[in-house]
């Protein structure tokens, strides 16, 4: 049975400027502890010359795996900022990096954990939150008289349209969510008196918006 979780949607960065110092909040989805890992290894690659590459990463829909480095900042300013970020926002699947140039002032401790929680929230906030659900296809033939019934019903139901073909009928790929697609199946064959046939594929997991209702 595959779980939900919440987690970024793609790559992103942000950049902002204290007190002179540089910094740069980058976030990836990723899969495993390898990959949080190779993301952490291109931005030290990118980032040379910056002073500090902290981050933090949280593996399995359980968070199963949670690290985090202060790389050089003091201890508890830096990385465990960034975890408290992600743990606050209940992400799982992800890597942070909040990359910083040193720009000749210091900022205190304080200053460092402000500094760093910022940049792993705008780094998320970037690469946009998505829940990841157990989701599958609904491959729909629906006869050519009932497809404005069915666009209708469909505006009110949790449904993404997906690919549609004109041929003797008309052919549509509905994505849902797996524990909302027997009553997506319900209310188009109430719409169309049951002459709407459906194909199911098996369920795999999709990003949709955190905020995307459900049935």
């Amino acid at each position: 049975m595959l779980n939900a979780y919440r987690t970024v949607a793609q790559p992103s960065a942000a950049e902002f400027i204290i007190n002179k110092s540089r910094f740069i909040g980058c976030a990836a989805p990723c899969q495993s502890e390898e990959e949080a890992l190779a993301f952490i290894r291109s931005l030290k690659e990118a980032h040379r010359t910056a002073t500090h590459h902290c981050y933090a990463y949280v593996i399995g829909a359980n968070a199963g795996i949670m690290r985090y480095q202060d790389d050089g900042e003091p201890s508890g300013t830096a990385g465990l900022p960034i975890m408290e970020v992600l743990k606050a926002k209940e992400l799982v699947n992800l890597c942070v990096v909040v990359v910083r140039y040193f720009g000749g002032v210091l900022l205190g401790a304080g200053g460092l954990v402000r500094a760093y929680s910022k940049g792993a929230a705008l780094a998320v906030d970037s690469a946009h939150v998505v829940m990841m659900e157990p989701s599958l296809s609904l491959h729909a033939d629906i006869p050519y008289p009932l497809w404005d019934k069915v666009q209708h019903r469909l505006k009110s139901l949790p449904v993404e349209q997906r690919d549609v073909s004109y041929a003797a009928s008309i052919q549509a790929e509905l994505l849902v969510r797996v524990r909302d697609a027997q009553e997506v199946v319900d209310q188009l064959t109430q719409a169309t008196d049951g002459r709407m046939e459906f194909v199911e594929s098996d369920p795999y997991y999709y990003g949709w918006p955190s905020d995307t209702p459900s049935a």
